[in-house]
């Protein structure tokens, strides 16, 4: 039996996260104070004790859920013995931890570099991203390509369960793709309250300044491989990983393909590190027969 560690990302965050840990836990509280001085802001206080909307900021829901997942992991370590991990989006820094590729120090500042780059990133051009739900992917990719084409920017960014497609674009593009396809049969075309267009090529200014970063971090062997959100398969050499992290902010998280590519390689349970149980829904949507629990 094997075990696959995944961990969330982005709008799995809830107002009180971690404070649990933090209050039950040495080790827990160490690392959020290592973590409050790293950032050189209180981040706890807004985990803990901040609104929905304050946690919403992509400068702090970021790092907010790295930390939930990392810390999690850590405290959980006699029995934390992945074969395989992975994460989506933002979750691949937190399995990179897990598996002892990242430092927790390292792997922080490049989510919050990452956290911030994005956010200037949104700013430069408006955009967001809609779920589209029971619609073949390749329906849904064609008529994005058509509107690409035409000069509105709009891409498959979430492959996130077979009939749960999230696209990202331009308001505009975003805009003329839900009517499109709702028209092309989809159950729904929902925008979502994001602050851009993650996974999409107007992630690029965010990509240049990341790389640099990337770039000039050490990533070690890891003790298990992680399956990227770039390629779905299971990577181990650092230089590759490195490589695959830049790119994956402007190429869609192909987290369908990760999670079979998984389970064809033997995994059998799947537990989610981190805050909410969105992949464990997803897991048991892609596979069907696997075994999906939380720590």
């Amino acid at each position: 039996m094997k075990k696959a560690y995944i961990f969330p990302g982005q709008g799995s965050q809830f107002p009180g996260m971690g404070k649990d840990l933090y209050e039950n836990n040495p080790l827990a509280k160490e690392l959020f104070e290592k973590a409050n001085s790293i950032l050189g802001f209180k981040i706890t206080d807004t985990m803990f004790s901040g609104t929905e909307e304050e946690l919403k900021q992509t400068k702090i829901t970021q790092p907010a859920i790295f930390l939930h997942s990392v810390i999690l992991a850590a405290v959980n370590a006699d029995s934390f013995k992945p074969d395989m991990v992975a994460g989506h989006s933002l979750g691949e820094f937190s399995a990179l931890v897990a598996n002892k590729c990242l430092s927790f120090d390292d792997a922080l500042k490049l989510v919050y570099k990452r956290a911030l780059a994005m956010q200037k990133a949104c700013e430069i051009n408006p955009s967001t991203m809609a779920a589209i739900l029971n619609l073949d992917d390749k329906v849904v990719e064609t008529i994005c390509a058509e509107i690409t084409a035409s000069g509105h920017v709009v891409v498959a960014a979430n492959y996130n369960c077979p009939g749960q497609l999230v696209i990202s674009g331009s308001t505009e593009g975003i805009n003329i793709a839900c009517e499109k396809l709702k028209a092309a049969g989809a159950k729904r075309a929902l925008v979502l309250p994001v602050g851009g267009a993650f996974h999409s090529p107007l992630m690029e200014p965010a990509r240049i300044e990341l790389e640099a970063a990337i770039t000039a971090t050490h990533f070690s062997y890891p003790i298990c491989p992680v399956y990227q959100n770039v390629t779905a398969n299971a990577v181990s050499d650092p230089k590759q990983i490195q490589q695959n992290l830049v790119a994956q902010l402007t190429a869609p998280v192909k987290w369908t393909q990760s999670v079979q590519q998984m389970v064809a390689d033997g995994a059998t349970q799947f537990i989610e590190v981190g805050p909410g149980k969105v992949l464990q829904g997803l897991v048991k949507k892609i596979s069907g027969t696997s075994e999906a629990v939380s720590v």
